[in-house]
């Protein structure tokens, strides 16, 4: 089975975060991996199902201020 590439917008209907929270993410490096498909400014960017589900595992947190294992 293959992994469903999404495009920023997909992201943003699938779970809520717009393209712009994206893109700061991926400027300061600090959200889920991502693939560009095109070089320069502009490229083309998706994002593997897998890899925003695993970076909504890492980020979430119990209660007591705990990650979850």
């Amino acid at each position: 089975m293959t992994d469903e590439l999404l495009t920023p917008r997909q992201v943003q209907a699938d779970y809520g975060f717009s393209p712009q929270t994206l893109a700061n993410w991926r400027w300061s490096g600090t959200g889920p991996a991502y693939i560009k498909q095109t070089p320069g400014k502009g490229g083309r960017i998706k994002y593997r199902r897998s890899a925003i589900e695993a970076w909504l595992d890492e980020h979430t947190v119990k209660a007591g201020g705990q990650r979850a294992a």
